[in-house]
């Protein structure tokens, strides 16, 4: 299926809505600290990076920004670009979920303002208004390629028709692999984490509390790691069968890998971690390393899906003009009055 014109518009308004919201969030952090690495340093970790006011942001909306970008991008140039709409669609509906209770618990004033909280929160509903907007564009948008109208005026199928694309049988392995992995990796230390801090507070890492630090707009730490892990065997096993959805699916599970992976790096390097890494003890040094390999496959996935895909063929269809346009071929040896 292929997105009509007034869809693909419509798509790519949509992302870029999603994207001015975050980047205004996001542009008000960086006229809030003293240096525009005091940013990055929070979003890694770093609860005292200096600020004239509390932060608002975490690393997940600098990683949202670049998707609804793409995907505003793909949806203008693309016609096949429907299942990225859901895909980004998806993700936002995952990730800002949460902000519903978050930002209405009591604990939450403490922290800021009531008048950046309630900003917020309609920041928080807006996106995911537009998340389902994009879910339902996709949906409604779409139209049957010309192929399946034999009596079109463009012909079985016309030469220029697009088709949605499905990753290579090389490429679909390694997304497999990889996408797999990362999932198992960060739910093995998701695991751990909770051995090692009790249920109830487990449990806090998925829900929020004010035990668990986070910025404003920020997720859940427990609750982003399922929707990761999440998004990565969904698109693992789409991988496998080379389903159309796991290419976009991938491309968005790939950058929040990358994204675990670098707030993890940035906090080995502030501590040099990576240097001491023969020094740390076994816990460290499995932790370091999966931080490193969360980047490394974060950084290959989206080389590996980002390259255009395979197009479905259509048995038995024929360019217009291969043979005339419609009906049979003529014969090689016309007869009299042909």
């Amino acid at each position: 299926m292929t997105l009509t014109r007034g869809a693909r518009i419509t798509g790519a308004v949509l992302c870029a809505a999603l994207a001015l919201t975050v980047g205004g969030w996001i542009g008000r952090d960086l006229t809030t600290v003293d240096d525009p690495l005091d940013l990055w340093r929070f979003w890694t970790g770093n609860v005292s990076a200096g600020a004239a006011a509390p932060l608002t942001t975490a690393l997940e909306d600098l990683l949202l920004f670049a998707v609804y970008a793409a995907v505003a991008i793909a949806a203008l140039r693309s016609s096949v670009a429907a299942t990225a709409l859901v895909a980004a669609g998806v993700v936002t509906l995952a990730v800002r979920l949460p902000g519903l209770w978050v930002l209405s618990s009591s604990w939450m004033g403490l922290r800021t303002t009531d008048e950046l909280r309630t900003r917020a929160l309609y920041s928080t509903f807006a996106a995911l208004g537009l998340g389902v907007g994009l879910i339902i564009t996709a949906a409604a948008g779409r139209r049957a390629p010309a192929a399946q109208d034999p009596y079109s005026v463009r012909g079985p199928l016309a030469a220029h028709e697009r088709t949605p694309t499905r990753p290579a049988q090389g490429v679909s392995v390694i997304a497999f692999l990889l996408l797999g992995t990362a999932a198992a990796v960060l739910a093995a230390w998701e695991a751990y984490t909770a051995t090692e801090i009790g249920r109830s507070r487990s449990l806090d890492r998925f829900t929020g509390s004010d035990t668990v630090l986070m910025p404003l707009l920020g997720t859940p730490p427990g609750w982003l790691t399922a929707v990761t892990v999440a998004l990565a065997l969904a698109a693992a096993f789409g991988a496998l069968s080379r389903a159309v959805h796991s290419r976009p699916l991938g491309l968005v599970a790939g950058v929040l890998v990358l994204g675990t992976g670098g707030r993890g790096v940035g906090i080995a390097v502030r501590n040099d971690l990576v240097d001491r890494l023969g020094d740390l003890p076994t816990r460290d040094q499995l932790l370091v390393l999966s931080w490193l390999f969360e980047v490394a496959a974060g950084l290959t996935l989206l080389v590996a899906l980002g390259r255009r895909g395979e197009a479905d063929g259509v048995p038995g269809a024929q360019p217009v003009g291969a043979a005339g346009g419609f009906g049979p071929p003529p014969p090689s040896s016309p007869p009299p009055g042909w």
